[in-house]
């Protein structure tokens, strides 16, 4: 009775395995196609945001609300990187296939990481702390913001060449691909973007300190 059970056993770990990529959503390519989404959405997001800081004086309350909505798609994206990074690092065989990034990236991804951390964390530091204590918060605001805009425009540039044709297939109603969990990619997008705006909403009563009047002087081009 031993014997027989083996071959069971075997054929059933085997379709355990074949299962895994649509239990994951897309395997590989689902996890490129969600990371690759989500970062679009972040490119266009920091491009409102950085207009805002050439008029910071005016557009303070705008800078406020759009950097606590951009945690969310930030949080969603750092978890997406990290789930490959997490994969091909314990060896999982479709992630092994698909291969690692480009070793330039690799190097530069814990710089971004590090940045993009201590851009969000001091520029919610200031929200709470106010102008009249923003001395340390905000020079470590503008130190990191500098360091994390060169580092990620590295990262954008070395990711653009493959961007074009995930985005198209990301996008496509019906996925030539094969990649399943399309919909669901959508959804854990969207659900990030309403996450950083839900909690940009309910902190809008703590704009006060930067919103009132002469609490940022117009000629002066602090950004936080």
């Amino acid at each position: 009775m031993g014997t027989s059970e083996h071959p069971s056993l075997w054929s059933a770990s085997a379709r355990n395995r074949r299962a895994r990529p649509s239990l994951l959503r897309g395997g590989a390519d689902g996890n490129e196609q969600l990371t690759s989404i989500t970062g679009v959405l972040l490119i266009v997001m920091l491009a409102v945001l950085g207009i805002t800081i050439l008029r910071i004086g005016q557009l303070i309350w705008l800078h406020l609300f759009l950097g606590l909505a951009l945690i969310g798609p930030v949080v969603l994206k750092m978890a997406s990187t990290g789930y490959r990074f997490a994969r091909y690092y314990t060896r999982n065989h479709t992630y092994r296939i698909k291969g690692p990034p480009p070793i330039l990236l690799r190097m530069l991804a814990p710089g971004v990481v590090v940045s993009t951390l201590a851009v969000f964390v001091t520029g919610v530091v200031l929200l709470f702390v106010g102008p009249a204590r923003r001395g340390t918060p905000l020079l470590l605001h503008k130190v990191s913001f500098i360091l994390w805009l060169a580092l990620t425009a590295v990262h954008v540039l070395g990711h653009l060449p493959g961007l074009g044709s995930t985005l198209r297939r990301a996008t496509a109603v019906r996925d030539e691909m094969g990649v399943p969990g399309g919909g669901t990619r959508w959804v854990a997008l969207a659900g990030a973007l309403a996450a950083g705006l839900v909690l940009a909403v309910v902190l809008i009563p703590d704009f006060h300190i930067w919103t009132a009047p002469g609490a940022i002087p117009h000629h002066h081009h602090d950004h936080g």
